[in-house]
């Protein structure tokens, strides 16, 4: 069995952001939709699962650390499946397993956009997906109607090829999977015409899933047995949706927090007083004390974007920016001038473009 670390990339000693940094990244790089007919891509897309559902949880992670598997006291010959491990090591199978059940479906992805709205306030999609379903005329079983599958002609049900070698230590028997049947004891004779003894159909649908408030971008929703019609009855894959959330004109997301620009007009920030600052919601009225400089920041509790899961929100920031006005008119320069002797300060010395257009005028 793969080492579930190395699977994922990371050192044992990975934190929790860690492992999911790199299984987000390694998932989207192996899934199946973005690898259309290549079976090692949809294979290693099954063992990131495995690795991640494995190490993402802290007791099955402490087992596996200790035991080697997630399960305690995996280790050692405490049932037969070691013994049989053995002899598929030393004698290429012949442990006399069972046959290989019905295949899993593979898992599909999705992706839906969000704005920041809508990734706040939570919000139920449409998403549109395109896999395999289960074929309705043969209900799965890949024979046509009236039909069955019947034993497997080569291995008779077994679901293994079994060969008979003469070694140094006498006759040994090896087993691997029958290529006819791969595995499974079963052959059809009578394909079903509508899946060609696939037991699958593709479809396309629109499947309704609804988004909780405080998803990030990034993240992936997993919604169980919505994937593609697991092979001759067996179980669905799941479906994963992606969140894109798409970036906002005022407001940047770091985490649970959101902050934003305030502009804070010459006046108010020499003199004090009160301006509007923007939220998710409504603008919210807050104090400005007098002498406030650019740089200066204001934080508004529980304005942020809702804890994924949790209660609460995080916080809004609003870094303050002093505004310097423009277009003065003639009063309002003189005043300003004014201001300026009274405070010692030179200004409004004139250009030689200034004198030009005054003499024109």
């Amino acid at each position: 069995m793969p080492d579930h670390y190395e699977t994922l990339g990371v050192d044992r000693t990975a934190t929790a952001e860690e492992l999911k940094r790199a299984y987000r990244k390694l998932a989207r790089q192996y899934h199946p939709d973005a690898n259309p007919g290549n079976p090692d891509a949809a294979e290693h897309f099954k063992e990131l699962n495995r690795a991640y559902e494995v190490l993402s949880d802290p007791q099955k992670r402490s087992n596996y650390d200790t035991y080697g598997d997630e399960r305690a006291g995996a280790a050692g010959f405490s049932d037969f499946g070691g013994i049989s491990d053995l002899f598929s090591t030393f004698f290429g199978g012949g442990g006399g397993g069972p046959r290989r059940g019905p295949g899993r479906g593979n898992d599909i992805l999705a992706e839906v956009e969000l704005t920041l709205h809508e990734a706040a306030q939570g919000v139920e999609r449409e998403v549109e997906i395109t896999s395999l379903a289960e074929c309705e005329e043969c209900h799965g079983s890949g024979a046509a109607q009236g039909t069955f599958p019947s034993r497997c002609s080569d291995c008779g049900g077994t679901g293994e090829a079994r060969q008979v070698r003469r070694t140094v230590f006498g006759n040994v028997m090896t087993a691997t999977t029958c290529p006819r049947c791969g595995g499974r004891g079963e052959e059809i004779t009578s394909p079903c015409r509508n899946c060609n003894g696939r037991g699958r159909v593709q479809v396309g649908e629109m499947l309704s899933v609804q988004i909780p408030p405080g998803v990030d971008d990034g993240a992936q929703l997993r919604v169980t047995g919505r994937g593609e019609a697991g092979v001759r009855g067996g179980r669905s894959g799941d479906l994963y949706v992606q969140i894109a959330v798409l970036p906002h004109e005022t407001f940047r997301r770091a985490g649970d927090d959101l902050a934003c620009e305030v502009l804070v007009p010459m006046t108010v920030a020499a003199l004090g007083g009160s301006i509007e600052m923007p939220t998710l919601e409504d603008p919210e009225v807050i104090d400005i004390e007098p002498g406030t400089q650019s740089g200066e920041v204001v934080r508004l509790r529980g304005r942020g974007m809702p804890r994924l899961g949790g209660r609460g929100r995080g916080e809004l920031v609003g870094l303050l920016k002093v505004e310097t006005p423009r277009d003065l008119t003639d009063e309002e320069a003189d005043l300003i001038e004014r201001f300026a002797k009274l405070r010692g300060e030179r200004v409004g010395q004139r250009g030689l473009f200034d004198k030009i257009k005054e003499a024109f005028q």
